[in-house]
C-alpha cells in the first residue's frame, strides 16, 4: 500500500465544513463519513478528517484549541498552477472565508493564504522547482 496521510482537524459542523471545502473544489470520500466525521480528499494520498470536538477528544487526550484564537499548525497545498492558486483562494473566500495574507510572488513561487470557517490556516503553493535556488 502507498503511503497516506490523513490530517485531523476539529470542526463546529462537519456539513458546514464539507460544503466549504467542496466550494472550492475538494470533495469528499464518503466511506469515512458520519455525524461526526467528514473525510476530505485533496488528493490520492491526502486527506483531511474533519471531525466534531468531541470526536476529537476521543483520539487524543490534550484540550482542543479554539484556532480562531489559537493556533498550532499550518497546512500548506501545492497545486498546479498560480491561477490554481487564485481560483481555490478566491472561491474560498467567496465561501466566507477571510483571506489573511496578501499573495507573495518570488518568480518560482506564488502563495496566498486563508482561514476557513472554523479558523484553521490554509496557505496555497505554486511552485517551480527547476528555478528555486538552494
Amino acid at each position: 500500500m502507498e503511503t497516506k496521510i490523513f490530517i485531523n482537524l476539529p470542526v463546529s459542523d462537519t456539513s458546514r465544513s464539507m460544503d466549504f471545502f467542496k466550494s472550492i473544489g475538494y470533495s469528499c470520500d464518503e466511506r469515512f463519513c458520519d455525524k461526526s466525521s467528514a473525510c476530505l480528499v485533496i488528493s490520492d494520498t491526502i486527506y483531511v478528517m474533519l471531525l466534531t470536538e468531541d470526536k476529537m477528544k476521543e483520539i487524543m487526550p490534550q484540550d482542543v484549541v479554539d484556532a480562531v484564537k489559537t493556533s498550532k499548525s499550518v497546512t500548506s497545498i501545492a497545486v498546479k498552477s498560480k491561477d490554481k492558486v487564485n481560483e481555490i483562494v478566491e472561491n474560498a473566500k467567496k465561501a466566507g472565508a477571510p483571506v489573511v495574507r496578501d499573495p507573495e510572488d518570488y518568480g518560482f513561487m506564488f502563495h496566498r493564504s486563508f482561514n476557513d470557517l472554523d479558523g484553521h490556516f490554509w496557505n496555497f503553493i505554486w511552485m517551480d522547482e527547476t528555478k528555486a535556488e538552494n
